[in-house]
């Protein structure tokens, strides 16, 4: 079976302050669909760099990534922005909502990116937003909402354009434990229940292994350790 996500010897560097930074060194690993998958590793460890990498958001130095059967170290500009929009869903740790728009109008705005028709919209985030337990917080903007309910919409609009794999970038990281325990449960609920392939990044370990298939651990840019937690579905 061919992996939804593989990549291969991947390097990232970058220079701060004028020393060269090697936040990735010859990374390798893979994910098939319908996998939960976590990458721990303490700050520093290059987690979130591997992460915007596989998003699109920033180009590889070297090496090699694949979603399914396109080659995103070989894509340009217009082609990475689809993948964007299309391919991947972002949950980030800050949640990056609009502060002026409601819970509803960050879903929609994310379908109109997506290129859905104005008038199907509406219904589309209204459902993407009960998914996640919210139908009843769809009108209160960021910040009428607690953190653990701006990182459910953060959520919801990640999903909005049923991408292929949602990517989590610390989505516990400003949040308290009850809190951040009951996101990491959605994040389980939409893997297993509606077959979701999630890839998180987190430096929790506890809560990686108890919702991941396999979990990788990263330090100083390079994979050290794997482990295969449970069986798929």
């Amino acid at each position: 079976m061919i992996p939804i996500l593989q990549t291969h010897n991947l390097y990232k560097t970058y220079q701060k302050d004028g020393v060269k930074v090697n936040a990735l060194q010859g990374v390798s690993f893979q994910v098939q669909e319908g996998e939960f998958v976590s990458i721990v590793g303490r700050s520093g460890s290059g987690k979130s760099t591997l992460l915007n990498l596989i998003g699109g958001l920033d180009t590889a130095s070297s090496g090699e990534i694949r979603v399914r059967d396109k080659n995103l170290t070989r894509m340009k500009r217009q082609e990475l922005a689809l993948h964007r929009r299309k391919t991947v869903g972002m949950i980030f740790q800050s949640f990056n909502l609009i502060p002026s728009r409601t819970a509803l109008e960050n879903v929609t705005l994310a379908l109109a990116f997506g290129g859905m028709r104005r008038r199907d919209r509406r219904s589309k985030a209204v459902d993407i937003l009960t998914r996640v337990g919210l139908s009843d917080r769809s009108d209160h903007k960021p910040g009428e909402l607690s953190g653990g309910e701006a990182q459910r919409v953060a959520i919801a609009r990640a999903l909005a354009n049923e991408p292929s794999i949602l990517l989590a970038d610390e989505p516990t990281g400003n949040l308290d434990s009850s809190t951040a325990s009951e996101v990491v449960e959605l994040l389980q609920t939409l893997n297993r229940g509606q077959g979701v392939t999630v890839l998180m990044v987190t430096h929790d370990e506890a809560s990686a292994s108890a919702v991941s298939h396999r979990l990788f651990r990263l330090l100083d840019g390079k994979i050290i350790d794997e482990k295969s937690l449970r069986g798929m579905p």
